[in-house]
C-alpha cells in the first residue's frame, strides 16, 4: 500500500497564521471598523446634496461646508421645537405611571383572559429592578461617553472623507490591478447608491411614521402624543419588530387615558398605516435600490441582530444589499437568475478597452475619475437600475 505524504510548505503556514492574525486584528478594532462604517455611511447620505451644491458652482470645500451648516441648522431648529416640549410630556408620562398603570390593570381585569396579567401588573414593583439596575448605572455612564466619542469621531471622519474624495479615491484606485478599475468604480458607486438611498429612505419613512401617529393620537385625545409619536419614529427603524414597539405604548397609553373603542381604533389604524408603510411607502422609497426579498431581508435581520445587536439589526439590510449587489458585480449567477453571461462580458471587455485606451498615461487620480465615468455611463447605459439615476453626475467630471 503506498503512503502519500503531504507537506505544507513555510508559505502556507505564514499564509494561515497571517490570516488568523489579521482576523484577531479585526475583531481588536471593530469599534475603529464600526466608526469607519458609520462615517461612510454618512458620506453616502450627504453625498447627492454636496454634488448638487457642485452642480450650481461651488467647490467640493464649500459644498461639504454648506451641506453640513444646513443639516445643523435644521437639526438645530426641530430640536428647539420639539425638544422642550418632548421631555415634558416624557416627564408627564413618568409622573402618572402609577395612574396609568392602575388604570391600565381596571381595564385589563374586566377580562377572565387578562385577569392574571392584570394582578400582576398592580403587584409589579420597581425596587427589585432598581437594585439590579443601580451597579449598572456607572458602567453604563461609562459606554455612553464612549458612544460619544465614537459619534464625533465619525462626523468628523465623514467631513474629511467627502473634502478629500477625490485623493482617497485615487489611493484606493492606485492599490487595484487597471484591469479591474472600471468594475471597482462600479462597486463603489452601486454602494455609495444602496447605503445612501437607504438612509435617507429610512429617515423619510420615520419622519412619516412620527408624523402619522402623533396626528393620529391628537385626534384620539391621547395625553403626550409628541413623546409617544417620537417613539414610534424611532421604533420604525427595526423592521418587523419595529411595528410592535410603536404600537403597544400607543395602546397602553391610549388604555389608560380613554376607552376600548378608543384603544381599537388606535391599534387598528396603526396596524393599517404598517401594511400601507411596508406595501407602498417603503418599495418606492428604497425598496428599488436595496432590491432584497423578504426571506432574504428576515434572514439579514436575524444574523445582523444576533452578531451585532441593535446596531447589527440596523446595518444588516444594506450590508446583505451589498453583498448580493458584489456577487452580481462578480458575475456570479444567484440561484434562481437567468442572466446573459455573454452579453455581459462583452460589455465589461468593452468598458475595459475604452478605460485602458483612456487612461493609459494618467496618474491614478485622474485614471480613477475615467473609471468612475465609464461606470456611471454603463449603469444608465444597462438601465435595469433605476437608482443608478440618483448617483451624483459630477462624481464624472473630477
Amino acid at each position: 500500500m503506498e503512503t502519500k505524504r503531504i507537506e505544507i510548505g513555510p508559505k502556507t503556514i505564514l499564509s494561515v497564521i497571517g490570516a488568523v492574525g489579521a482576523c484577531v486584528l479585526l475583531l481588536r478594532l471593530t469599534p475603529i471598523v464600526v466608526v469607519v462604517i458609520v462615517a461612510w455611511f454618512l458620506v453616502a447620505a450627504f453625498g447627492p446634496v454636496v454634488d448638487w451644491l457642485q452642480m450650481r458652482g461651488l467647490s467640493r470645500g464649500l459644498a461639504v461646508a454648506a451641506s453640513w451648516i444646513l443639516a445643523l441648522i435644521a437639526a438645530t431648529l426641530f430640536a428647539i421645537l420639539t425638544l422642550p416640549s418632548l421631555f415634558d410630556q416624557v416627564r408627564s408620562l413618568v409622573e402618572h405611571e402609577p395612574d396609568i398603570r392602575n388604570h391600565l390593570a381596571d381595564t385589563l381585569s374586566k377580562t377572565k383572559l387578562t385577569q392574571n396579567f392584570a394582578q400582576s401588573l398592580r403587584d409589579f414593583k420597581y425596587d427589585a429592578l432598581t437594585k439590579q439596575v443601580g451597579p449598572q448605572v456607572l458602567v453604563a455612564s461609562g459606554r455612553v461617553l464612549e458612544f460619544v466619542g465614537y459619534t464625533v469621531s465619525a462626523l468628523f471622519l465623514a467631513i474629511y472623507f467627502m473634502i478629500d474624495r477625490d485623493r482617497l479615491r485615487g489611493g484606493l484606485f492606485a492599490l487595484v490591478p487597471r484591469d479591474y478599475h472600471v468594475r471597482l468604480a462600479r462597486v463603489l458607486i452601486n454602494l455609495e447608491t444602496i447605503v445612501g438611498g437607504y438612509i435617507r429612505g429610512q429617515v423619510l419613512t420615520s419622519v412619516l411614521m412620527a408624523a402619522f401617529t402623533f396626528v393620529l393620537l391628537l385626534a384620539c385625545g391621547v395625553p403626550n402624543p409628541l413623546a409617544l409619536a417620537a417613539f414610534a419614529g424611532a421604533a420604525d427603524v427595526l423592521p418587523y419588530i419595529g411595528a410592535a414597539l410603536a404600537i403597544a405604548p400607543c395602546a397602553a397609553a391610549t388604555a389608560a387615558s380613554r376607552g376600548l373603542v378608543q384603544v381599537l381604533i388606535v391599534v387598528g389604524v396603526m396596524l393599517a398605516y404598517q401594511e400601507f408603510e411596508s406595501r407602498v411607502i417603503v418599495p418606492r422609497v428604497y425598496g428599488r435600490v436595496l432590491r432584497l426579498p423578504s426571506s432574504m431581508v428576515l434572514l439579514a435581520l436575524l444574523v445582523g441582530g444576533v452578531l451585532g445587536g441593535v446596531i447589527g439589526a440596523l446595518l444588516s439590510l444594506p450590508v446583505a444589499s451589498a453583498l448580493r449587489m458584489l456577487f452580481q458585480e462578480a458575475r456570479t449567477i444567484l440561484p434562481g437568475e437567468r442572466v446573459e453571461d455573454s452579453a455581459l462580458r462583452e460589455r465589461d471587455a468593452r468598458a475595459e478597452r475604452e478605460y485602458h485606451a483612456r487612461a493609459q498615461d494618467l496618474a491614478a487620480e485622474e485614471a480613477a475619475a475615467v473609471a468612475v465615468e465609464i461606470a456611471f455611463g454603463r449603469l444608465q447605459e444597462e438601465g435595469g437600475r433605476k437608482a443608478a439615476l440618483d448617483v451624483p453626475m459630477t462624481a464624472a467630471h473630477h
